[in-house]
């Protein structure tokens, strides 16, 4: 056996070591060792002038001597002697590399680093009825707009938790001072950022769920995380190990879990949620949100505008749900007439155990009690409290609204255009209305092997749809034509979710809308087209467009703040926009035999006799902002009603 020889280590390399593990211990241990240089030179410096006697003939004064040298080379113009200058001027020039360059570095990026950590967000927040955000994702600048915008909506919010500011705190995976940027520059936000503390962290970690009082906030939002196709841990995981985090802190603590509102992606996740949380919590299911507003847009063409105002923009009329204080005693005709700039759409009854019987729309002799819910239509939350000064209404008298008799109706074609994580749950939704006869076409660049995977997981039945799925690329114009889009009623354009990035999922979207107008444009029928996007930063893109355009995340953003603040909105929305119940519908104006000189309160009176609640009007020539939909006008402005103009009704199907 060969001998191995070992290298003896010499002394400069154990003195390196040791001074760069003292080094990499931080600031103070940096500073201890500049402080042992800086003794050191002081005191070779004090000996090597004792010889030289005079006054610094004592060792302790030479070495004092030598300090103020180092550290001042102000003091290099009053030495005297050849010998005492030269080791000076050793002294000052030592003095600039260490004291002064070393030093100040180590001070500089000390206070670099604390910055760094303080912009980071490492610093937990002493705040208490706020609001938390769980997540940095498209969805949470819409989201934090809508909050700063619910002005009356907040206030009712702040004085019920005893609130007297309103505060959001962001946990994100990595805050920044780009982050901070685009709060200010978002629409909606600009000055209020400072209403918002941004803070690093994930919702899976407890000291992150510290970081920003999640147990002392009034309520937590979860919005859903980007869905990656080719990952195992799917956003509707995350959102799970959140609430299971916050869960767990809370019983670690045994203090009261806060309200959360968490979305998920697929619905069926939704008994997961229920268990993982023992505390009050509303889900959103996205997917199904989105995919319910489509189908009824398929149902009633021209009905994005209607939800677009509703539910994204952030202009216009909103829907509220009151408490019954607000008109306890009083019946629905009579607090209707209160309210000059509102629309009262119904009540909900609390219902047996848990939840609530929706009455919409209800009979304007229903009597409104304390526990009762009221439902109504504005444009500002004051304006759905009775308004002494205004002058009353004329009571409306509104019957016992009937369902529309079921009828049959021919094969509705639907093109549906790309592939995403919604279509298995659009498919659902079109299943559910089952007086409906529709004709699905999927066309996708994806294999059908991994489609009818996807599809299979939720129990859909092609056949029972009259669905099928086939394989192209609409951004082939070649392929786009051979599937005749313009022989179809209605082409739906999905934002993918197999492509790195909303930005590029739109641009593919647009161009691919750009391309199908071409195509269209070619043929004298024209089919209806609804277009969905995923980056709230592209809905201008398109001015003027002729297609009904669905922006997922401003919806969503909306639903999530709007439910955070009034957990009864669930049930409304799902009234709205699922199969059975109320809908939102619309009805030719000329069927009503109204002059072109009848203001909005005629038409109420004459729309409530069938039992229905009017809206407003869905004009057949746009104005100059390119919208066609007047809600809730001003009671007695002149409508000026045209052929093709149609009338906005709350009717039950």
């Amino acid at each position: 056996m060969k001998n191995i020889v070992r290298l003896p280590f010499r002394i400069v390399d154990r003195v390196k070591f040791v001074v760069e593990r003292q080094l990499v211990k931080g600031a103070g241990f940096q500073l201890l060792v500049v402080g042992i240089f800086i003794g050191l030179i002081s005191l070779v410096g004090g000996l090597l002038v004792v010889p030289q006697g005079g006054e610094l003939d004592d060792p302790g004064a030479a070495v004092w001597w030598a300090f103020l040298r180092l550290t001042d080379p102000g003091y290099l113009g009053d030495d005297a002697g050849t010998w005492r200058r030269f080791v000076s001027t050793l002294l000052t020039i030592s003095g600039y590399v260490v004291f002064m360059g070393t030093l100040v570095a180590i001070l500089t990026r000390w206070l670099i680093a604390k910055m760094t950590d303080l912009e980071r967000g490492l610093t937990p927040v002493t705040l208490k009825k706020h609001v938390v955000v769980l997540g940095w994702t498209s969805q949470t600048l819409p989201l934090l707009s809508e909050l700063l915008r619910s002005s009356g909506r907040m206030r009712r919010f702040l004085k019920k938790h005893d609130a007297q500011k309103l505060n959001l705190v962001v946990l994100s995976e990595e805050a920044s001072a780009e982050q901070v940027h685009e709060l200010r520059s978002a629409p909606g936000i600009g000055r209020r950022a400072r209403q918002i503390i941004l803070r690093s962290g994930s919702a899976i970690q407890p000291d992150a769920l510290h970081r920003v009082a999640c147990l002392d906030a009034a309520a937590v939002i979860v919005p859903g995380a980007a869905y990656e196709a080719d990952s195992l841990i799917s956003s509707d995981v995350e959102t799970v190990k959140a609430l299971l985090s916050i869960a767990a802190q809370a019983r670690y603590y045994r203090t009261p879990l806060p309200y959360v509102v968490a979305e998920i992606q697929d619905v069926r996740k939704l008994p997961v949620v229920e268990r993982a949380y023992p505390g009050s919590v509303e889900v959103i299911a996205g997917n199904a949100t989105i995919s319910r507003l489509m189908v009824q847009n398929v149902l009633h063409p021209g009905l994005s505008e209607v939800y677009n105002e509703l539910l994204a923009t952030g202009e216009g009329n909103e829907l509220f749900v009151r408490g019954g204080d607000v008109a306890e005693g009083l019946t629905l005709a009579e607090f209707a007439a209160r309210l000059p700039r509102a629309i009262v759409l119904g009540l909900l009854h609390p219902a047996p155990g848990s939840g609530w019987r929706v009455n919409m729309p209800a009979p304007s002799d229903t009597v409104i009690a304390l526990d009762d819910r009221v439902v109504l239509l504005a444009g500002d939350y004051l304006h759905t409290e009775a308004d002494p000064k205004a002058e009353s209404l004329t009571e409306v008298r509104r019957g016992n609204p009937e369902a529309a008799a079921s009828r049959m109706h021919k094969a509705h074609r639907v093109l549906v255009l790309g592939w995403s994580h919604r279509v298995p749950g659009l498919l659902v939704e079109f299943g559910s209305y089952g007086s409906r006869n529709f004709e699905l076409d999927m066309v996708s660049a994806i294999s059908l092997e991994e489609r009818e995977r996807e599809i299979a997981g939720y129990g859909v039945s092609l056949e029972r749809l009259n669905g099928r799925m086939l394989q192209a690329d609409y951004m082939v114009d070649e392929d786009l034509r051979k599937l005749d889009p313009a022989s179809y009623d209605t082409v739906m354009l999905l934002s993918s979710d197999r492509i790195g990035s909303d930005e590029e999922a739109d641009a593919r979207a647009m161009v691919g809308y750009l391309q199908l107008e071409d195509i269209l444009m070619e043929s004298p029928r024209r089919p209806q087209v609804i277009m969905e996007l995923g980056d709230p930063a592209n809905r201008n893109l398109l001015f003027g467009h002729n297609s009904e355009m669905l922006i997922s995340p401003m919806v969503l953003s909306h639903v999530l703040a709007q439910v955070a603040l009034r957990r009864e909105l669930p049930v409304v929305l799902d009234e709205l926009f699922t199969a059975g119940g109320a809908e939102i519908q619309f009805r030719d104006a000329q069927a009503y035999c109204l002059p072109a000189s009848a203001d909005f309160q005629r038409l109420e009176k004459v729309v409530a006799a069938s039992g229905e609640v009017a809206l407003g009007v869905f004009r057949i020539t746009a104005d100059e902002r390119g919208k066609h939909l007047q809600l809730l006008p001003e009671r007695k402005q002149h409508l000026g009603l045209q052929v093709g103009d149609r009338i906005v009704v709350l009717a039950l199907t």
